[in-house]
């Protein structure tokens, strides 16, 4: 094995258990009734962030949480309920053409597979992952941008692109523990590690990884 890697096993263990201890358990930031309405708050929340998502919902949910429901209102009036998320018109469309396709094609249900949720109109590979790891319970990485700035900062990855980091990260960690950390990651990162304030040289994480470093790190864009 070389060094390099075996230095990212270094950081991943410590990475690990620095986020155990401070979150032993971790909750679902987006807020759902079921699988189908967890998919559309996880389409939602791109550009967006998951407290105006919820704000958002939370009207929408204890009447509409079936497929059947958004087909029934039609585009338009999706816009209407989700108008104060960002590119609402983009996700309106998607959601009623989602609603659709589950319809005619799953019988209203959600499909259990990557390859499946990809092919739904609006869901890419991020979403598909977060619905298959919260709203199924399989291992998966959901990798996003904040993600991918803090496997950059914390040195498990090189950054290139949020394909490459998620392959990284599900070297590096236990597949048991993927559904947990990802959440944990995201968690620390608003907490602790955020983008404009540690810059990779004053969280727990940083410092503990990188005890010399004193030059704030600069990420690469996923």
């Amino acid at each position: 094995m070389s060094s390099r890697k075996s230095d990212k096993i270094k950081r991943a263990k410590i990475v690990l258990k620095i986020l155990n201890k401070i979150y032993p358990s971790i909750t679902v930031p987006l807020e759902s009734r079921n699988v189908f309405t967890l998919l559309i708050s996880v389409l939602l929340s791109a550009q967006c962030t998951d407290l105006n998502v919820n704000n958002v919902t939370k009207d929408i949910y204890p009447k509409y949480y079936k497929p059947e429901h958004f087909v029934k209102l039609g585009r338009k009036k999706i816009e209407k309920l989700i108008k104060r998320i960002g590119i609402f018109r983009v996700k309106s469309k998607s959601i009623y053409l989602l609603s659709k396709t589950l319809i005619n094609k799953y019988k209203g249900g959600v499909p259990k597979t990557f390859e499946e949720l990809e092919n739904l109109p609006g869901v890419g590979h991020k979403t598909a992952s977060v619905v298959m790891s919260q709203g199924f319970g399989y291992p998966a990485f959901p990798v996003d941008t904040h993600i991918h700035r803090l496997a950059q900062r914390w040195g498990l990855t090189n950054g290139k692109n949020v394909v490459q980091t998620e392959k990284d990260l599900k070297e590096l960690f236990p597949k048991h523990s993927w559904n947990k950390l990802h959440l944990q990651i995201i968690y620390y990162g608003r907490e602790y590690c955020k983008a404009r304030e540690c810059y990779g040289i004053s969280c727990k994480i940083c410092t503990t990884c990188y005890p010399e470093r004193k030059k704030p790190i600069l990420t690469k864009k996923a």
